[in-house]
């Protein structure tokens, strides 16, 4: 590859190179120093006066993913060096950076990895068909054969492409679906936040190199979005770069390379990277001295702006009330022609996938609190609830469980519209309404995290999950009232970014011609805080400004979209609330664990095991040496997410509490029959299994006890009846009858619940089950002539106090009734047992009294 490289950028090409981008940063650093002091002053000018608009009811936490990582787990790599795939180990922190490793160990002992992929600007592919059908666009003329074979062959039928307009191309392969998914997730979730490079909280930076770019690319004819405004200031100066330097090097390049028509394309994709490298690190070495520049003479413009605010507002109002009666006829004209007829039918197009959206923000958040709060219903204690809100803390970061949320913004669509406003493509408005989503999320998570904190300080155990619902009814209030917020504001500056392209691209040539005439109307020492071009721009916004404000207005009057309407402002609601914001984050497993101390006493002396401990994964926790064994032939070293969801550990951990409890409820010699019957039936879902063991505890309990009771003693009394059988057969006989007769009405008498008829398993309500016969109550008064044997007293009993104690055998003890009666009860019982055999344990009951 190093050949390749050298042989087609020699140094008149690389002269080439450097010259085109030092052409590009030095235009781009003009602009950029004059949109730095515009920057400058109205960062300024917003902070002594304020700006207007509802607050924010949400707590936002400042440092998210402190001591986390998003994910980390092993695949397959094709390597270009040797042409192979290999299996390698990704971890990907919380810069969302993906770093691959020879393997595990390599990463668990801090090695350096073996290459590190920043995903801005990526697109994550699915299939080689798609990688195929971006890849001949990359050489315009040089198209593969139909049915010809690519390149590379996949090692399994589950590959995950990265691919890039001018970067290195990356091929993963899985061995599962499952897998594949799950990847695709955590690798859309690192081009996600990786696109979003420019910092919000950069009130001078950010905004003067965003107006710089626009307007390079406005002075060269672009005037609609941009899809590969992505990443990092040098990132998205080197494409700017790419987008002119390309068309120039192709014809240069493309006509000597040599051999298939997909290996050409390979080596010119790996020439593009190598040209992308280049430029890359000379628009970072240029960018920061043109920061640093501007960044050195900040302090004086300061204390200009501050000495003369108001001269240099009111010379901005005199120049832009010129301005706004030269260009307000010309921009009204095309507003009412070419732009309200279509706005209703954008925001309509924009509301729909973005709702959609949020509600299952919204829901997930509730599904997920909701499920905690079941799971400590029968274990509610701190411990527990450290380990489910160690989970749920990271939720919004959480590629895989958020994935519902991000994919029903995906289906937004504006055809028909895109080549009449000049827009590439829906996706920057895809990206930037995900993002807005996870924020959401994170800001709910994070507000129900402080007050759950908060109220526990307050609160005894046994009102968790009453105070868990109090919480979180608080919190679904405040999210309600900032979704409705963040979503109006989304939709204006959405349709901004569409229409007023659109405006200037139509007026420019009517009034950029007669701007510079306005310029004479400003003070030398104001020349700098007021530029005409901004002015024009600024006019243009407002014209066209009131009829969005209106359309959005008359949106949320329809409460179609759950939106509030403007009228309704939240301020200081909660006011003790925001003090929250202040306090240190919540470390819930250090908090509420229960082996935290242990651990840190295991790793004292080591300090990496103990970063490594504290290094937690958002998506799966990194499993410890021990049990992280893995078979030759996966790919993944993990399992994924979707296995950790709460609701199906609620279902192993409740089947498994349900097992164990009709162990205990049934003797030995049946319970292989039992487990055998629980293996064909279906696990119950969450709501279902807590039910029922609540039942089994709460109702059998009594009777399961007073059952070993009476077993205990009827085993001794029958001990001693096997010694004199033959000789006193018929009075120990009477003297077992009124024995087990006197602890049956002292211990364990029959309760109101079975005496009217209640089960105490729902499965026993079976009503069409044979063995559910009609009975006589055990306390009724005998009739005369009966006699009631100690064996069928004795069933009778347990009948009435498990369902699963009709197998018990105790015909051992004989009444002194007459041979036919014994005869008649044998029968029955031989009845009984043939209806078990047939039934499921726990189905049905037997009980059986002589006539």
């Amino acid at each position: 590859m190093g050949d390749l490289i050298s042989t087609h950028l020699d140094e008149g090409k690389r002269e080439i190179i450097t010259a085109r981008t030092g052409e590009l940063m030095g235009e781009f650093g003009r602009l950029y120093e004059q949109q730095y002091v515009v920057a400058l002053f109205n960062k300024m000018r917003y902070d002594i006066e304020g700006g207007g608009g509802p607050q924010n009811q949400l707590l936002h936490r400042k440092v998210p993913l402190k001591n986390k990582s998003i994910f980390s787990g092993a695949l397959f790599q094709y390597l270009e060096e040797n042409k192979k795939w290999r299996n390698r180990f990704l971890f990907i922190p919380d810069s969302y950076n993906i770093n691959y490793y020879e393997n595990k160990q390599a990463h668990d002992r801090g090695l350096h990895p073996k290459g590190t992929i920043n995903c801005a600007g990526y697109r994550v592919l699915t299939s080689m068909e798609e990688y195929l059908e971006l890849l001949n666009t990359s050489l315009p003329g040089v198209k593969a054969k139909v049915g010809s074979s690519p390149f590379l062959k996949c090692a399994t039928q589950f590959p995950l492409i990265l691919w890039h307009p001018y970067a290195r191309h990356y091929y993963f392969c899985m061995v599962t679906e499952k897998e594949q998914q799950k990847w695709n997730a955590v690798f859309q979730d690192c081009v996600r936040h990786t696109n979003n490079g420019l910092s919000e909280d950069s009130k001078v930076q950010t905004p003067a190199f965003t107006d710089a770019v626009r307007l390079y690319r406005q002075t060269h004819g672009h005037y609609g979005t941009w899809d590969m405004m992505c990443g990092t200031p040098p990132q998205i100066l080197a494409n700017l770069v790419m987008e002119r330097l390309l068309p120039e090097m192709r014809p240069l390049i493309t006509p000597k390379l040599k051999g298939k028509m997909h290996e050409r394309q390979r080596n010119w994709m790996l020439i593009s990277d190598a040209v992308y490298g280049l430029v890359l690190s000379q628009t970072g070495a240029q960018y920061e001295a043109v920061v640093q520049s501007c960044e050195a003479g900040r302090p004086p413009l300061e204390t200009t702006i501050r000495t003369d605010m108001d001269q240099i507002i009111t010379s901005k109002e005199h120049v832009s009330s010129k301005i706004r009666a030269l260009v307000l006829p010309k921009a009204e004209k095309l507003l009412k022609v070419s732009i309200q007829p279509y706005i209703s039918s954008i925001l309509d197009a924009l509301m729909e996938p973005t709702s959609r959206g949020f509600f299952e923000v919204r829901d997930l958040f509730f599904r997920e609190l909701v499920d905690m709060s079941k799971n400590l219903l029968n274990d509610g204690n701190k411990e527990k609830l450290g380990e489910h809100m160690e989970k749920i803390s990271m939720l919004a970061f959480h590629p895989v469980k958020m994935q519902s949320c991000y994919e029903k913004m995906e289906t937004l669509s504006l055809e028909g519209l895109q080549q009449r406003f000049d827009v590439s493509s829906p996706s920057v408005f895809v990206q930037r309404a995900q993002i807005l989503m996870r924020e959401q999320m994170d800001d709910a998570v994070y507000t129900f995290e402080q007050l759950l904190h908060q109220s526990l300080e307050d609160q005894e155990a046994e009102d968790l999950c009453k105070t868990i619902q109090g919480c979180q009814d608080r919190v679904i209030k405040k999210f309600d009232y900032d979704s409705s917020t963040v979503r109006k504001k989304f939709f204006r500056e959405a349709l901004l970014q569409i229409f007023i392209p659109y405006m200037l691209k139509q007026l420019s040539p009517s009034c950029s011609t007669e701007l510079p005439r306005f310029q004479e109307l400003i003070f030398e020492d104001f020349s700098r805080f007021i530029l005409v071009e901004n002015i024009f721009e600024e006019v243009v916004l407002h014209t066209v400004m009131k009829d969005i404000m209106m359309a959005v207005k008359e949106a949320a009057v329809q409460r179609r979209h759950n939106l509030y309407r403007d009228s309704i402002v939240l301020t200081n609601s909660d006011p003790n609330l925001h003090l929250l914001g202040e306090n240190p984050p919540i470390d819930w497993a250090e908090d509420y664990g229960g082996h935290q101390e242990e651990e840190d006493g295991e790793n004292a002396g080591d300090p990496e095991a103990q970063k490594r401990r504290r290094m937690k994964q958002v998506v799966s926790m990194i499993q410890e040496e021990d049990h992280a064994f893995v078979l030759p032939n996966e790919s993944c070293l993990e399992v994924p997410a979707v296995d950790n969801i709460p609701e199906e550990e609620a279902e192993v951990h409740s089947e498994t509490l349900l097992s164990q409890q009709s162990e205990k409820q049934v003797p030995n010699g049946t319970k292989k029959d039992v487990n055998k019957n629980a293996t064909d039936e279906k696990p119950p879902t969450n709501g279902s299994a807590i039910k029922e063991e609540e039942s089994i505890t709460e109702k059998s309990l009594q009777g399961i006890v007073s059952e070993l009771a009476i077993d205990c003693a009827i085993q001794e009394i029958e001990n001693a009846v096997q010694e004199e059988e033959h000789e006193l057969r018929t009075p120990k006989t009477a003297e077992l009858s009124s024995l087990k007769e006197e602890i049956a009405a002292e211990e364990v008498r029959p309760t109101s619940n079975y005496e009217e008829g209640a089960s105490l398993n729902p499965a026993d309500t079976n009503k069409d089950s044979p063995s559910s016969t009609k009975e006589e109550p055990l306390d009724s008064p005998l009739r005369e002539g009966e006699a009631v044997t100690p064996s069928d007293q004795q069933e009778n009993h347990i009948t009435a106090s498990t369902p699963d104690s009709s197998q018990r055998d105790d015909s051992g003890f004989q009444s002194s009734t007459n041979e036919a009666a014994e005869e008649e009860h044998q029968a029955g019982k031989e009845e009984c047992n043939d209806s078990e055999t047939r039934e499921d344990t726990g189905k049905g009951e037997c009980a059986h009294m002589d006539p």
